[in-house]
């Protein structure tokens, strides 16, 4: 078998017909940036994350950018954040001037250590970032306390959890601003780059929108200092059709992860690899399925290769020991759970189109493997 890590293809198949006909409606139209295709999508966004208002922007990245600015990080201050993520966690806060101050994470959800938050908080400390890594939230119960105990708001990386839910409330309602990313491998993904941003503030909604266009409150007018990062209309087109399937995929996404934990078991593997943790009263939604395979993390991923199943390493160099992130002083060892996870995960397909015999035979390559 040939099983890629995502079959964008199979997902393409089912909606070809729709997906063409939201696109050509806004070929029809001539109307490319914003406009009503985005803002429709918006209140739709809103509605499924359980906020009031819903912005679009150009990517994930920008995002957590513009979120950060709204609420005044700048050049001196800190955002306490996690070592453990893409790039973009921290380089939002870098560009704007700010320091990420990393906390380890929890070995078995892979998210902050919301346990040791309060004493990496400072004077300067202006927000909590936490990762909803993988498409499980990050421990909102604690952090929510924290934030209301210090008055600092927490932007929620929630990029890889849109529909994720912490004791029923979703992904991005539960900070003061919430950044979703729509790049194609996430379990609602565009045609391209594409980035949201939720929140129950007014206020937050009102300069967001201007943030996004340059600062401009009108046409040509600019009461803030901006970027041009707007969310395109086909984007907002494809991702419209897709939307109304998402609860289908994630639910798709967890029936195979427990698939997964049953085939793993009776192959008598759970010795050799460590499967995903679910905290209880959270929905995971399994953007990725990542295992614990140990020292032979590696050689396990050449094999899988070999014998056609797609695999990823997600992240394999924490944040603290990047190269651009040298001038903060991090050494080996200063988080010692991130660099673990870095050496020993490794992402399995989880894919909603995934059949049995498929994961039968990625089980049964990883039982090889061991044998």
């Amino acid at each position: 078998m040939r099983i890629p890590l995502l079959d964008l293809q199979a997902q393409y198949a089912s909606l070809r017909a729709p997906l063409l006909g939201a696109i050509g409606r806004v070929l029809d139209e001539q109307q490319f940036i914003l406009g009503a295709e985005v803002e429709t999508l918006e209140k739709e966004i809103a509605a499924y994350s359980q906020t009031r208002h819903a912005i679009g922007c150009a990517s994930g990245s920008d995002a957590l950018l513009l979120a950060l600015q709204s609420i005044g990080v700048g050049p001196g201050d800190e955002v306490v954040t996690t070592p453990y993520s893409f790039f973009a966690t921290a380089s939002a806060v870098a560009r704007l001037g700010a320091r990420p101050v990393f906390v380890d994470i929890d070995p078995d959800t892979y998210n902050m250590n919301e346990a040791l938050v309060a004493e990496a908080i400072t004077d300067r400390t202006r927000a909590l970032m936490p990762v909803h890594l993988f498409g499980q939230c990050a421990g909102m119960e604690i952090l929510g306390q924290i934030s209301k105990q210090r008055a600092i708001p927490i932007v929620e990386d929630a990029a890889q959890a849109i529909g994720a839910e912490d004791q029923g409330r979703r992904a991005g309602s539960m900070g003061a601003i919430g950044c979703f990313s729509f790049y194609p491998s996430k379990n609602l993904g565009g045609a391209g780059d594409g980035g949201m941003m939720v929140t129950n503030d007014g206020e937050h909604a009102r300069q967001l929108r201007m943030l996004r266009v340059h600062g401009e409150d009108r046409k040509y007018h600019h009461s803030l200092m901006g970027i041009n990062s707007r969310l395109d209309a086909i984007q907002a087109a494809v991702l419209r059709v897709k939307l109304p399937y998402l609860a289908e995929w994630s639910a798709a996404r967890r029936k195979n992860a427990v698939r997964y934990g049953e085939l793993f078991t009776d192959a008598g593997l759970l010795e050799e690899i460590g499967v995903p943790f679910v905290r209880p009263g959270v929905g995971h939604i399994f953007n990725q399925y990542v295992i614990r395979a140990g020292a032979q993390r590696d050689a396990l991923m050449a094999h899988l290769n070999k014998n056609g199943v797609g695999s990823e390493i997600y992240y394999p160099v924490p944040l603290h020991l990047q190269e651009c992130f040298r001038y903060l002083g991090h050494e080996e060892g200063d988080f010692p759970e991130a660099e673990r996870a870095a050496r020993e995960t490794l992402a399995l397909p989880v894919y909603p189109e995934l059949t049995l015999a498929e994961q039968a035979y990625v089980v049964e390559t990883v039982r090889k493997f061991y044998a």
